[in-house]
């Protein structure tokens, strides 16, 4: 079976882990400029490095998909950098999965493979997709959905130590970023941890720096995500899939199985997404 990722960054990664310990092929698509923060933990590093490895696991860029196919071989998750993710053309995989992660949907159709799933908010299962995967932190998270859609995007991020907002910075205008700080850095509250076309990027609590843009990356825009701190101050989080990618990942698992199995095709549920918070 193969399965195309659309996405690389770190909840994709997430899912992407699942997938391929279950035995499962994988290709992933990104962006030429991936803007993934927990670089540490996301496929997407391998646009840039050529190479990156998560929890043992090695992914490679590649240029095509004859060279993803190649690296399939060699047991090496192929990356291409393929924003439309035009190679499905030549891959035909039996399951494509959208995990951009854009709060919206940013072209994925439900007759682009036998098998389609949406991760989270702005896909609707039965229309654009055969299923959606709940990405909302709380008793939902990771659930499969197979009539309606995910919680609505509140703009909030979930709690991590007893906080939400605070522990992600966001860009004080557009410009060049340079990175002053790095991940597995613990930072202070107020201490600047990398500036912003000249303009200083604050930190708004202490604790372990777990993500941050690349050096150099072209910030587009202001309140773009820039960096994350983790106030729970293990080093170890900044270095492994999260709780969140991989609940996230089992749901997608479980989709693609039964999405690929006539019995388990038979037994999926209808409730939509919002019903199960009654």
């Amino acid at each position: 079976m193969l399965v195309m990722i659309k996405g690389a960054g770190d909840i994709a990664s997430g899912i992407a882990m699942r997938l391929w310990r279950a035995g499962i092929r994988v290709v992933m698509t990104d962006l030429p400029r991936p803007s993934s923060i927990r670089r540490t933990v996301c496929f997407s590093e391998a646009v840039y490095r050529g190479e990156t490895m998560i929890e043992e696991v090695r992914a490679r860029r590649a240029e095509n998909a004859a060279d993803a196919l190649r690296l399939l071989e060699e047991n090496i998750l192929p990356v291409i950098v393929d924003p439309k993710a035009e190679s499905a053309k030549e891959l035909h995989p039996e399951v494509i999965v959208d995990a951009i992660l854009a709060k919206e949907n940013l072209g994925t159709a439900i007759t682009d493979a036998p098998g389609v799933v949406g991760v989270g908010p702005g896909f609707t299962a039965g229309e654009d997709c055969h299923a959606v995967v709940e990405t909302m932190r709380g008793h939902t998270l990771g659930r499969v959905i197979w009539s309606g859609g995910a919680i609505p995007n509140t703009g909030v991020p979930g709690d991590i130590g007893g906080y939400t907002a605070e522990r992600v910075m966001h860009s004080p205008c557009g410009g060049v970023f340079h990175a002053l700080r790095q991940i597995g850095d613990t930072v202070e509250a107020g201490e600047t941890v990398a500036t912003v076309g000249g303009e200083p990027l604050y930190a708004k609590i202490t604790g372990t720096l777990r993500g941050i843009l690349p050096e150099g990356f072209e910030v587009p825009r202001e309140h773009f995500k820039s960096a994350d701190v983790d106030p729970r101050c293990r080093l170890f989080h900044c270095f492994t899939v999260s709780d969140k990618a991989l609940s996230v990942g089992g749901g997608v698992l479980e989709a693609v199985l039964m999405l690929t199995s006539a019995v388990g095709t038979a037994r999926k549920p209808e409730r939509r997404g919002e019903d199960y918070g009654k």
